[in-house]
């Protein structure tokens, strides 16, 4: 029913102006609302926190200046030192139930900044297109700001949580996450927060459906080395460092190609295959003006930046790269400069449960319907995030980030995320922490009372 509905005449003429000039304060109280909201995004991520050299502690400033604003308890721990972790905590009101963890990263990529449209960390925002431009604006400082607006809305609202919600802002993410969300599992603060489930960062989706992600793909970080004689440029002869090395790089090359056409093929998703790009070639004699020519190198060496999903077998692919990738027997060696298993702590593929055995799954299926949105087929992330440090102790884990009808520069110069999209998330993100955080498990063994 209209507020100001009804026929517009001498009697009714005030009525009707009082009424116009409600609905345009309302009006514009909302759009300045979203521009406030917009404005703090900004300022975070104005933050410079690239790597290797990541401000960390102007963005756990700009953090717990925003708890304080919500009236959230927080707490600066810092396990490594230099590398401040932020948590937050929202009190439920029945502390004995298994709480809720929403983790987010405050570090980022570096960025090569001339290759940029806008600066990277100026956050511009495009008045024609609507797009924010700014390193971490997808991956993912997006998601941890987004978090606190939903619930900024939710205590505006007068919601109170059952469970107890935190909020973790870890470091260090982008460089594997051993001093942040690694050191952090391992604490003695962890383990008194009784977490039941972790949400953590997904990919932005290029559909109307957001993506969400049950699993990871782990990061084996592999150096080939091979070695030999040296010799003159112009000689003709086996097993030289170069010469075995070309060739382990083609056995590789025709494993990665097998691989790649199963997802071209689309039999397969990108995160249920085992990934293999090489990253680093490392060989040669170098000289003043560059290498020398005429000298066949003594060893030489290549870097190949692995993914394995946690369906795959890691004990067979252990033995591809002993037999085939790097064999003894054409004098080649090898070493993991990373190798993260594929399985948690007991023995069990690091993946967590999709089905209805998996209550938080299905309650964020809900939640995401309720905010008027869709989530498309669960996926394995086909890159590693934090969520594995959660998953390696069972814990289950989700990442997601709503991030609908989204290209996926991040990483890439230009990176951007378009303001309504952001906005869109938030309340996303309200429906699924309302939700969550209101969640009673019932025992199985108690029959509803209709039943009795």
């Amino acid at each position: 029913m209209s507020f100001c509905g009804g026929r517009r005449d001498k009697h009714n003429s005030y009525h009707y102006s009082l009424c116009l000039s409600v609905l345009l304060l309302v009006t514009a109280t909302a759009a300045e609302d979203a521009s406030t909201i917009i404005s703090r995004f900004q300022q975070y991520l104005q933050i410079n926190t690239a790597q290797p050299q990541p401000n960390y502690y102007e963005a756990a400033e700009f953090i717990t200046s925003q708890a304080k604003s919500l009236n959230l308890e927080s707490q600066t721990l810092e396990l490594v030192k230099g590398k401040p972790l932020i948590l937050l905590k929202w009190a439920g009101k029945d502390p004995s139930l298994p709480s809720v963890l929403l983790n987010s990263h405050t570090d980022v990529v570096p960025s090569e900044h001339h290759k940029w449209a806008h600066p990277p960390f100026s956050a511009h925002l495009d008045p024609a297109t609507g797009n924010i431009y700014a390193r971490g604006s997808q991956d993912m400082k997006c998601v941890g700001l987004q978090y606190l607006e939903a619930i900024r809305k939710l205590k505006a609202s007068g919601f109170q949580p059952t469970r107890t919600v935190y909020l973790s802002f870890v470091p260090d993410e982008e460089i594997g996450g051993v001093d942040g969300a690694g050191k952090f599992v391992d604490s003695d603060v962890f383990v008194k927060m009784n977490v039941g489930i972790v949400l953590d960062e997904g990919l932005p989706s290029p559909t109307e459906n957001y993506r969400a992600f049950y699993g990871e793909r782990s990061p084996w970080w592999l150096v080939v080395k091979a070695v030999g004689a040296p010799g003159h440029g112009a000689k003709l002869y086996d097993n030289s460092a170069m010469e075995n090395l070309l060739k382990s790089i083609e056995t590789i090359r025709r494993f990665r190609a097998a691989q790649f056409d199963l997802v071209k093929a689309g039999l397969k998703a990108e995160g249920e295959v085992i990934s293999v790009n090489m990253v680093f070639l490392k060989a040669g004699t170098p000289s003043p003006s560059g290498f020398v020519m005429n000298l066949q190198p003594s060893e030489a060496q290549a870097g190949f930046d692995i993914r394995v999903p946690p369906t795959a077998d890691q004990a067979s692919l252990e033995k591809r790269i002993a037999e085939e990738w790097a064999p003894a027997s054409r004098n080649m060696t090898f070493e993991f400069k990373q190798k993260v298993s594929v399985n948690d702590k007991f023995g069990r593929p690091a993946i967590t449960a999709v089905d209805s055995s998996n209550i938080w799954w299905a309650l964020l299926e809900e939640s995401i319907v309720k905010a008027n949105a869709g989530v498309g087929k669960p996926e394995i992330f086909p890159a590693s995030t934090d969520a594995r440090y959660f998953r390696e102790r069972g814990l289950p884990a989700i990442g997601f980030s709503p991030m609908a009808n989204t290209p996926i520069p991040l990483h890439d110069h230009n990176e951007f995320l378009n303001k309504d999209e952001y906005l869109k998330g938030i309340d996303v993100y309200e429906s699924i922490i309302k939700t969550y955080a209101s969640y009673i498990e019932h025992p199985r063994d108690e029959a509803p009372r209709e039943e009795l």
